[in-house]
């Protein structure tokens, strides 16, 4: 029994966070493994004291799944969309200024990024922006200075994007959160964002291929994916279970 729960753990991708974890790449697992799954996090630390755990249902499974999910306490909030795309490096031409946590405080990154997160298509988070800024030195480490980056029009911030090699990955490239202020939405500057955020991941973090996701309702982030040449590649059923 532990050997086949320590394969199933193998099979899928586990995120861990400042008391939270997600677990991703669930398709291959199948229907009874993924009820055994629940099972073993459900009895073994860290995960049953964790305050909040995700689990990602790929598409592939049956509504039987979801039900088993709500009998052991999980709520479904979401459905994301996974997208893909290979990256290639090259030098992108800009007028915006970047700054890292190198060159602003934690303070000034942190007021904008909260900001970017208000009125967002995706489901709110639960978190505070302690913890926010806590999970991201938890998962990315000593470089997580590097990667928090507000971007400024001027002397105007104007968003944040995180971008980041995925712990436990050579050159898998991701976006810890991306996202401009209320202010500058609908003015077409998601799509020069989002593509230079992808320039960084290739020139600057060496990454060779970029997986990134948002919610099936957030509509104008998944037409920036399409518009920068990603390709969807995955739906996934987002199920979450917080301690009492």
């Amino acid at each position: 029994m532990v050997n086949q729960r320590n394969s199933l753990i193998e099979k899928v991708k586990i995120i861990h966070g400042d008391n939270y974890a997600t677990i991703e790449d669930t398709k291959e697992l199948s229907t009874e493994e993924m009820k055994e799954l629940v099972r073993f996090l459900e009895q073994n630390p860290p995960y049953h004291s964790l305050s909040t755990l995700k689990i990602l249902v790929n598409q592939i499974f049956s509504r039987e799944v979801d039900e088993y999910l709500v009998e052991k306490g999980y709520e479904m909030v979401d459905e994301l969309v996974t997208v893909y795309k290979k990256l290639e490096k090259s030098e992108m031409v800009h007028s915006y200024t970047l700054k890292n946590l190198h060159k602003i405080s934690v303070n000034e990154f942190a007021h904008i990024w909260m900001q970017s997160m208000e009125g967002s298509l995706n489901v709110p988070s639960s978190l505070t922006m302690e913890e926010h800024m806590k999970s991201v030195t938890v998962e990315l480490g000593d470089s997580y200075k590097d990667s928090c980056i507000a971007i400024y029009e001027g002397d105007q911030a104007i968003g944040v994007i995180m971008p980041h090699i995925e712990p436990g990955t050579i050159d898998e490239g991701r976006l810890f959160y991306f996202g401009l202020i209320p202010d500058e939405r609908s003015k077409g500057k998601s799509k020069n964002l989002h593509k230079l955020a992808l320039s960084l991941l290739a020139s600057v973090f060496h990454a060779k291929k970029y997986i990134g996701g948002t919610s099936k309702n957030n509509a104008p982030m998944i037409r920036t994916f399409l518009a920068n040449g990603c390709e969807v590649r995955d739906v996934n059923r987002v199920f979450l279970k917080k301690s009492l």
